[in-house]
């Protein structure tokens, strides 16, 4: 037995079936504390509503999946480990869960490979993993994204270190089998000024149609601004990218933030992002971006309604909700970190919301279900 898994066998505590739980109620996914701590949960909803979770302990990769119609949780169950997993700072493993599989990828430091994971009977086995990147070590950085299209479509998107001379780019690469073979690797956007943003991850979603959008952090010109591109074939080509927002943000430095981006059932664009110390919503259409809060690390997800928001406000741990046309945003937890949400596919299942939670010695992660659906 490894050295990791002789500490999480030790230290880390799983929770088992919890007791059901109702909307609003805080079910608790894992728990542990250093070094064996949870961390960076991610989200995907399947068709059925099930909840399905993503994060890393120590160098190990999990999943954890929700029963009783997401009112509690199976106990975790490990799928691989990969040697120093990226960790912190929107880094970690990500997840997606179709009708075919279940794909978690993650990226190993020291490999500086990314890897996906697939499971065909809902979370109890695991197969692979198998390359993402085609040019090894080349995904070091440990940053990147993954998303599912209306057929069952994978795609992820990393910052890239192949031809270091170049800066950092964004690189892509598609699945069309569930995760067990990726396409070639295709290179999204390199930026004029020689790198994109170096330490922000990027992100990518589908909208209904199945046109693939991809939004990152650039740097031009002394600028770190968000933009996005689009492809309407998968993947294979990007159109011209362009800059979210009208204000820009000069700084000589990489806030490690790199917002995220959704589309609506109706197949609506809208993206969150942070530009100094400021959360704003925009959408795809060119209007002006709309201010939300002093804050940091939004992410965001959008139902028949409209886009719902998290963050966390400035200089706090205070975890903030913005649901669409509600007159304030409504706090959700005092300590929280790198909050997620997700909204279900067709917006016809539940919406949640999770994040890291530190409780004196104790890191938790923690799952809610802000609205239950149709």
């Amino acid at each position: 037995m490894s050295w990791t898994s002789r500490i999480l066998a030790s230290v880390l505590v799983m929770t088992a079936v919890a007791q059901p739980s109702q909307a609003g109620e805080l079910m608790v996914i894992a728990s542990g504390s250093q070094p064996s701590q949870p961390r960076q949960p991610q989200l995907a909803l399947d068709k059925q509503g099930t909840i399905h979770v993503a994060f890393g302990v120590g160098n190990a990769i999990y999943h954890a999946r929700s029963l009783a119609g997401g009112r509690q949780f199976a106990p975790p169950q490990k799928i691989g480990e990969t040697p120093r997993l990226a960790l912190g700072m929107r880094r970690g493993p990500r997840i997606a869960a179709g009708s075919e599989a279940i794909v978690v990828a993650a990226i190993g430091h020291e490999e500086g490979n990314l890897l996906a994971w697939r499971s065909t009977d809902g979370g109890r086995a695991w197969q692979g993993p198998v390359q993402v990147n085609d040019s090894p070590h080349d995904a070091r950085e440990g940053l990147h994204a993954m998303a599912q299209g209306p057929q069952g479509e994978l795609y992820c998107v990393w910052l890239d270190c192949r031809e270091q001379e170049r800066g950092k780019r964004i690189f892509g690469a598609g699945s069309t089998d569930g995760g067990k073979t990726w396409s070639a690797n295709q290179l999204v956007y390199t930026s004029p000024s020689g790198s994109v943003c170096e330490c922000c991850h990027p992100s990518a979603t589908y909208d209904s149609l199945g046109k693939l959008h991809v939004m990152w952090r650039n740097s031009i010109s002394g600028a770190r601004d968000m933009y996005w591109a689009s492809s309407m074939d998968g993947g294979k080509t990007f159109g011209k990218a362009t800059k979210l927002g009208q204000g820009t943000w000069p700084l000589n430095a990489c806030p490690m933030d790199g917002g995220n981006l959704t589309a609506s059932p109706k197949g609506e664009l809208f993206t969150a992002w942070r530009r100094d110390k400021e959360v704003f919503l925009a959408g795809d259409s060119g209007t002006p971006e709309q201010r939300l809060a002093l804050g940091k690390q939004p992410w965001i997800a959008a139902t028949a309604r409209g886009p719902h928001v998290v963050w966390l406000e400035d200089r706090s741990t205070r975890l903030m909700y913005q649901s669409p046309g509600a007159a304030q945003a409504e706090e959700l937890a005092a300590k929280a970190n790198d909050p997620v949400i997700v909204s279900a596919p067709g917006g016809a299942g539940p919406l949640v919301a999770a994040w890291e939670e530190s409780q004196g010695k104790e890191t938790r992660l923690v799952c809610r279900v802000l609205a239950e659906g149709k």
